[in-house]
């Protein structure tokens, strides 16, 4: 895969549409309402034994409130609110656990939230240990098990201990180094702090560490974003993930104490975005896709240039034939090719698993159409191409004749040299690889669905409001 990518910010303006970020095929906003559980208790009692397993855990809770944030959270200093949900989380642990047959191999797992540090020490330990009665965990060197980490929130001997209950990778929330931009968002963490952690982490050999970054943020500029970013390369993280900040007061309310007057403009904050993207280049970091940069020995690099790097809830993974079961308010699960989320609610998670039942409130069950469109989306994310041959080979179908509408509706992207279609397939070009998301849209049957409907409803004020909102593509 090519290390070059083509900066022209007149064609990514013209591009820039918003649209889903594809950590599924169907999206999220297309899952619906269930009022039983059945369905997951099938699923997790009829899996494949032999397919292995990722495991996600929400953990909501977040001592600060960032301003910026569009998590499932509930901020709060009182710590000990956190162990009547951990027992809740146990007991949905519990229930799940017993329901799979054999003995599956856990190969990755992921602590997200919230805070996951905001636990203490003894919970954590507990916790894992919980974890690892229930499911049989790989020792294999392969083997991804990774939490995300408030600098803000590190105890003397954290990473030590985390290191020591089996984490081996961790990825810390930085997203800007300047004082004003800290303030302005509510997370104040100077570079000591970051260059603290950072050393601690490469010491204690977690085997790989990311750096979060945004841009977007109030009083970001060009001059302050790249001071950042040159300290950031400086502490060499072997991964990056630099995501775009989408301001959505009416969405997130602590996005609400953010001055809309203090964001910077459209173009500055592209030019933020393609001096960044110019400058890891420069420095060796690997765009893996989706505003995710990696070094070039780094796993998802070697993933990606052995075509087998997959996306999911939890971005780009190399473990993408796991199962993926998610415990916690708002998780979600991949199990087989059905997609399930729990409850937003921490009192409908409460309600759920205190009268035996799992707190599932959506779901989506994929059709053979859904899947073809998931391979050919996946494909073009993680790979940059689509090949007929083996799409044909997959399904049974003529991938040509199936996809003749949306292949004709490429045509703009070919004229403007994003992609080319061959005999071979779909093949995203240097200077489409930022847009990739542009020609993923053409070929999601639901955004289509919407967009159509939307243009011939009839005059409803509402209908706009209701429909699902998207950041743009870059």
């Amino acid at each position: 895969m090519s290390e070059q990518l083509h900066w022209d910010p007149e064609l990514i303006q013209r591009y820039n549409r918003s649209g889903p970020r594809y950590t599924s095929y169907p999206t999220a906003v297309e899952f619906k309402v269930v009022e039983s559980d059945q369905v997951e208790k099938d699923l997790l009692s009829q899996r494949d034994p032999q397919v292995p397993l990722s495991l996600y855990l929400h953990i909501p809770f977040c001592a600060h409130v960032c301003y910026y944030c569009g998590c499932n959270k509930i901020v709060t200093k009182d710590r000990s609110k956190s162990e009547p949900y951990l027992e809740l989380l146990k007991a949905e642990v519990d229930r799940k656990a017993e329901l799979l047959q054999g003995h599956p191999i856990v190969e990755q797992m992921h602590w997200g939230g919230g805070t996951p540090t905001f636990l203490s020490d003894e919970q954590m330990i507990d916790l894992m240990a919980h974890l690892r009665k229930r499911f049989n965990f790989s020792t294999a060197k392969t083997a991804d098990y990774s939490i995300e980490i408030d600098p803000r929130e590190l105890r003397p001997n954290t990473l030590k201990l985390l290191r020591e209950i089996g984490f081996n990778r961790t990825s810390f929330g930085v997203q800007d180094l300047n004082e004003k931009v800290q303030q302005a968002v509510n997370r104040i963490q100077p570079e000591s702090m970051i260059r603290k952690v950072m050393v601690e982490a490469r010491e204690l050999g977690f085997r790989s560490i990311n750096i979060d970054l945004i841009y977007g943020l109030p009083h970001q500029s060009q001059q302050t974003f790249a001071e950042t970013l040159e300290v950031i390369i400086d502490m060499s993280p072997d991964r990056l993930s630099v995501f775009n900040y989408a301001h959505l007061p009416e969405r997130f309310k602590p996005q609400r104490r953010i001055k809309e007057e203090d964001l910077p403009s459209p173009e500055e904050k592209l030019a933020i975005l393609g001096n960044c993207i110019t400058r890891l280049a420069e420095v060796g970091y690997h765009y893996v896709g989706m505003d995710h940069f990696a070094k070039p020995d780094d796993e998802l690099s070697r993933a990606q240039g052995n075509k087998v790097l997959h996306r999911n809830f939890q971005g780009y993974t190399t473990h993408g034939d796991c199962d993926l079961i998610g415990f916690g308010v708002s998780s979600i699960s991949q199990i087989s090719d059905c997609y399930l989320q729990n409850s937003p609610d921490i009192k409908v998670y409460e309600e759920s698993i205190e009268n035996n039942r799992f707190p599932v409130v959506k779901l989506i069950e994929t059709n053979k159409d859904d899947l073809i469109r998931r391979q050919v989306i996946m494909e073009l994310l993680c790979h940059d191409q689509m090949i007929f041959s083996e799409l044909d080979q997959e399904f049974s179908i003529e991938s040509r004749d199936y996809f003749a509408g949306e292949l004709s509706k490429l045509s703009p992207m070919v004229e403007d040299a994003l992609l080319e279609i061959s005999n071979d397939g779909i093949h995203i070009t240097e200077k489409g690889r930022l847009l990739v998301r542009n020609a993923c849209m053409v070929f999601d049957t639901y955004l289509n669905a919407s967009i159509i409907q939307t243009y011939s409803a009839s005059a409803d004020a509402s209908t706009p409001a209701n429909r699902p909102r998207f950041s743009k593509a870059i």
